[in-house]
């Protein structure tokens, strides 16, 4: 106990002001909102327009495919001819769900052989990444 000069005994403040921390943390909370989208893959893609667009918010395997036909899993340079044994063996993937993002300027043969390589690979919930139209 602490004494002050008139000889009343002071208590210490017990109370937490946490007004900082809800400050910082939803600072950082609008942060990574804004960031998410940015970071979910690095390689440029132009994918189709549609009117039904389903936001994500679990992290699943992405196969993209650029405009020059190359084809990457999750932002990595793959062989379309290793790509089925490169999807049944990652075990990331509990759910055996994947989405596709390709260019749309990409052929449709090009779309369908990685749509053939991710079935041989017993993937069977396949979904194609869009963006939704504008107004």
């Amino acid at each position: 106990m602490a004494f002050s000069a008139n000889g009343k005994t002071q208590t210490a403040m017990a109370d937490i002001n946490i007004t900082p921390l809800v400050d910082v943390v939803l600072v950082l909370l609008l942060i990574f909102m804004l960031t998410a989208p940015v970071l979910q893959s690095g390689i440029q893609v132009a994918v189709p327009h549609t009117r039904m667009v389903k936001q994500l918010t679990e992290v699943h395997l992405v196969v993209t495919i650029d405009k020059d036909q190359n084809v990457y899993l999750q932002d990595k340079p793959v062989n379309i001819h290793d790509l089925p044994g490169l999807l049944a063996a990652n075990p990331r993937d509990q759910k055996k769900v994947i989405y596709v993002r390709a260019d749309q300027s990409v052929p449709f043969g090009a779309f369908a052989s990685v749509m053939d390589a991710v079935k041989q690979a017993g993937i069977r919930n396949i979904s194609i990444v869009t963006q939704p139209l504008r107004q």
